[in-house]
């Protein structure tokens, strides 16, 4: 390893340390062959063709994802190890997922890690001692048992009776065995469950958290209407939407037409109808679950908050029955109020799905390896730019080896818990075929692109918002810009003119790695900028630090916050709408004997819920070891005046901005982010306290 902390620029090296430069990157490469040892630091790229595991069960078989036009996808670290023997494009799963050495916890995140799992494994056996027989598909008998997990304690049996669990996650469950038997433990009470215990059943909730929640990344601006599907017609069935004019505006109270809305963008959606309609028909066939295309439209009011109007569920034409779908609203009417809360209760599944499948996963742990590798590979570590996202990449490689064993692999806790389940990962691959593009990946054009702002050089930012009280996007372009401001002054120190790009062949060789082997199966796809100038070096650096750290902040430090309590985000749901046709004459007469139940039963299992409620607790825990965004603990180490003063400036902008988060969370004119019961917008001030605190962004895509 070189061990220097001054920058240099390939053409600038020394000629003393030359050598050691050149073959310190040739060590770290490798040579593609034989299986990595834990001693290894050598980066090398593979597919996902690790996830699935035939040789255990031939249900547990899996698609190779990257690599194929079918299932694109960025790429992983190559682990080398065999490949299966009833599947040969498969990789085995013996042993731990190889990351290289410079890549592993430290001491004190190794011991955080260890022991909040723990504990989380421990909330998830919860359920485990709450019948004598041991049913992963129980439902929860009451809400009020669904709030004991929060009021009273749970005597937990030793670990030999937690049966199920074990299955699950055997490698945490060893841990049990050699501690403590009999245990009393209680699940932390969420933040949005302290402020209002029931603003889980109201429609202005559902509505707030879509720009002030975990997954401000899916709403949209309704830019024509009638809606209509991009998909083939004669496969999925009648492409126009069945939301009307008429359902619209009466639920609007007549305020102006349709047309009028959308020509002073009024409306706004979630739309995960074409994304997941194609595969209703495949998830249907597994057992305990079920799965809609959906679209949910909203009215933005006078006063800056969001109405919710309408939701369609679409279920696709099949060989053997035609087109079903249907439009449900909020009514005074008993039965249809009901129905109401299971359409939300389905749309709030799918969202969960996006926001863990997509939002997150994909978004950032996915494609943030990809840099991690080629900055690896073509950069040295006396580079400047490779000094610069260093600290970025902390821990991420290992995250996500920890997540290809347990979390997104075949029969994982994704797959176990989430409504696609088998399919989930396979849904994530045509998320990034369709939707996942560089350029759009940088906060500003990701909000330009879903209609939430246009380009405005005169406003703040240089957008105005179509929403104004949208808290993710009014704090994350705080953050945005002060990440841009301290790269741009960074790149302007190493890189006064193109010139010093173009003659940079480290840093070419680098971008080209990331484009056309790391992200390869998108290499001609648009949005790739070239780094030929300052200005287009720092705006893809700026991008990829976002990505890295405020963006995976915005969707992961809230998790247990809003999803802690799974009525208000279940990650499931388990049965179909009671009318949908053809009509099921027992399930809509259980329904209408007692809605309750029957939402209940649509509910995540307890197994389920509990699972998911501990994997949440512990992702949205800060280390105590955690390094912050802008953080001195992370300043440059090289003590050239001017980086150090960008750097400090850095650090000053970003407490003065969490200043101006504390003040617009304090302003009642902000109705998205300040009254009665609603839970502050927080997840983009930058510092936090270790634990689970719902703010901090963290330099690194890092849990």
């Amino acid at each position: 390893m070189v061990c220097t902390v001054q920058p240099y620029l390939p053409g600038q090296t020394p000629p003393g340390l030359r050598s050691y430069r050149s073959k310190d990157l040739e060590e770290k490469r490798g040579d593609g062959r034989g299986e990595r040892k834990p001693s290894d630091r050598i980066y090398d790229y593979a597919t996902y063709n690790d996830l699935g595991d035939p040789d255990s069960d031939a249900a547990k078989a899996r698609p190779v994802l990257g690599g194929s036009a079918q299932f694109p996808y960025p790429r992983r670290c190559r682990t080398g190890r065999p490949m299966s023997a009833k599947d040969p494009s498969t990789e085995t799963r013996s042993g731990d997922n190889y990351v290289p050495r410079d890549e592993a916890f430290s001491e004190v995140k190794n011991l955080q890690f260890s022991v909040t799992t723990l504990r989380s494994v421990l909330h998830a056996a919860v359920p485990a001692v709450q019948s004598t027989l041991i049913d992963p598909n129980l439902a929860f008998p009451s809400f009020f048992v669904i709030d004991k997990l929060f009021e009273d304690g749970v005597e937990l049996p030793k670990a030999d009776q937690l049966g199920f669990l074990r299955s699950v996650v055997p490698r945490l469950l060893q841990l049990l065995r050699d501690g403590p038997g009999d245990q009393v433990l209680l699940f932390d009470r969420p933040a949005n469950v302290q402020k209002d215990k029931f603003a889980w059943l109201r429609d202005e909730e559902f509505a707030r958290e879509t720009l002030a929640g975990m997954n401000p990344y899916a709403i949209e601006l309704v830019r024509e209407f009638p809606l209509k599907s991009k998909l083939d017609p004669a496969v999925y069935g009648q492409a126009e939407s069945a939301i009307t004019a008429e359902v619209l505006e009466r639920q609007m109270g007549r305020v102006m037409t349709v047309a009028e809305a959308v020509s002073q963008k009024r409306l706004f959606m979630l739309d995960y109808h074409d994304l997941f309609l194609p595969y209703v028909h495949r998830i249907r066939a597994q057992a305990h679950t079920t799965m809609y295309g959906s679209r949910t439209i909203f009215f933005l009011c006078n006063d800056g908050t969001l109405r919710l109007l309408a939701i369609e569920l679409t279920r696709p034409a099949s060989p053997t029955q035609p087109q079903w779908r249907r439009v449900f609203t909020s009514s005074t009417d008993t039965t249809e109020s009901w129905l109401w809360r299971m359409a939300k209760s389905h749309v709030r599944a799918h969202d969960s799905g996006h926001h863990e499948l997509i939002s997150h996963w994909l978004r950032t742990h996915c494609a943030v390896e990809p840099y991690i590798i080629a900055a690896n590979r073509q950069l040295s570590e006396m580079h400047p730019v490779y000094q610069l996202l260093h600290p970025h990449f902390r821990y991420t490689m290992r995250i996500n080896a920890l997540a290809r064993s347990a979390l997104i692999n075949a029969g994982g806790i994704i797959e176990l818990s989430f409504s696609p389940q088998r399919y989930a990962i396979e849904l994530s691959s045509v998320a990034y075929d369709k939707l996942w593009r560089f350029d759009t990946e940088a906060l500003p054009a990701d909000l330009v692109r879903r209609g939430m702002a246009v380009e405005d050089p005169a406003a703040e930012h240089g957008l105005r918002l179509t929403i104004p009280d949208y808290p993710f996007a009014n704090d994350g372009l705080l953050v945005w810009d002060a990440i841009k401001g301290w790269v741009t002054a960074y790149v302007a120190r190493f890189y006064p003119d193109a010139s010093t790009l173009a003659g940079d062949a480290e840093l070419q060789a680098f971008w080209t790695d990331v484009r056309t082997v790391g992200h390869g199966d998108k290499k001609d796809a648009p949005g790739w900028p070239a780094l030929d100038s300052p200005d287009s070096l720092a705006h893809a650096l700026t991008t990829i630090i976002w990505v890295a750290s405020a963006h995976h902040a915005a969707v992961n430090f809230g998790q247990y916050d809003f999803a802690g309590y799974f009525p208000n985000r279940p990650s499931i749901a388990r049965t179909n709408m009671p009318v949908e046709e053809p009509v099921d004459a027992t399930a809509l007469a259980a329904f209408l004997d007692n809605p309750d139940q029957a939402l209940r039963e649509c509910f995540p299992s307890q197994v389920q819920a509990t699972l998911v409620m501990a994997v949440l607790d512990l992702l949205s825990t800060h280390s105590p070891d955690e390094e912050y965004l802008g953080g001195m603990e992370t300043a440059p180490w090289n003590d050239d005046a001017t980086v150090q003063d960008a750097y400090g400036k850095f650090n000053a902008r970003l407490k003065e901005i969490e200043g101006i988060m504390d003040e617009r969370n304090k302003d009642r004119r902000l109705k998205n982010r300040c009254g009665a019961g609603i839970l502050p917008y927080q997840l983009m001030k930058p510092f936090s306290q270790p634990g689970v605190t719902g703010m901090g962004i963290p330099n690194s895509t890092s849990i």
